[in-house]
């Protein structure tokens, strides 16, 4: 098949600023009955154009507050986020949501297909939100899941496919409308350790040979470790911030 659904990205990342993610002084305060509770004190970072770089902390350490307000889920208490070079106004829920669609790309632990759907029709779905027709959509699918070996699998529906091709299956939707940076949260949690290794290697791999940004959240040391940067969060600050020599 002749098309090539990043075409288009590889031109964007020329033209891309360095910084792809920019996180700024961030805080995040929730309320309680009896006193504020901090989430993220400060926490400051810059993310390079085309990098792999983990999120590690324990349970409680505010990496996945974070990743929901980078995500655009969630809004800071204070500090600011610049993503592909604009700054969130987390004030303005629908340009909010539209950025969120046209910039991000999301892989979650559960996968999160519609059960309903065939492999195709899942990836397509962020085309589909974009206002693509059908027939422009489909190529683009086909493209993408021929990208993570599973191009004979386009008309299975979930459960008929195994775990690691769900979560392919999830990568090429993450990645079949071209977004800025992909956040990736727990990716291989509910994978066996052979089927995660071979997702984590995919999803190194797509990072290497489409110049996608990667934004991954994990509790898994050896995983982080196979990352270009590894930032450690503890009780909402950065406590290290690792780049691979």
């Amino acid at each position: 098949m002749n098309v090539s659904p990043h075409g288009a990205a590889q031109h964007a990342v020329l033209s891309a600023p360095r910084a792809i993610l920019e996180v700024r002084d961030l805080e995040k305060t929730y309320s309680a009955a009896t006193r504020p509770v901090p989430v993220l004190r400060g926490v400051s970072f810059a993310i390079d154009n085309g990098s792999f770089c983990a999120i590690l902390g324990p349970s409680g350490s505010g990496k996945s507050t974070l990743m929901n307000i980078v995500g655009l889920l969630d809004r800071p208490t204070a500090g600011s986020v610049c993503l592909a070079g604009e700054t969130i106004d987390y004030d303005a829920a629908d340009a909010a949501a539209s950025r969120r669609n046209r910039l991000l790309g999301f892989v979650f632990q559960s996968f999160n297909l519609l059960p309903r759907l065939t492999a195709w029709e899942n990836v397509a779905l962020p085309l589909l939100y974009r206002g693509m027709p059908r027939g422009e959509r489909k190529p683009l699918a086909l493209a993408m899941l021929d990208q993570v070996g599973l191009s004979d699998r386009a008309e299975h529906r979930p459960a008929m496919l195994s775990g690691g091709q769900q979560q392919r299956v999830a990568l090429a939707r993450a990645l079949v409308a071209n977004p800025a940076l992909v956040l990736a949260d727990e990716p291989t949690g509910s994978l066996d350790s052979v089927t995660a290794a071979e997702v984590m290697a995919l999803l190194r791999d797509l990072n290497r040979r489409l110049g996608v940004s990667v934004l991954m959240i994990t509790h898994d040391r050896d995983l982080a470790g196979r990352c270009d940067r590894r930032i450690e969060l503890l009780d909402g600050r950065i406590i290290t911030d690792v780049t691979a020599p």
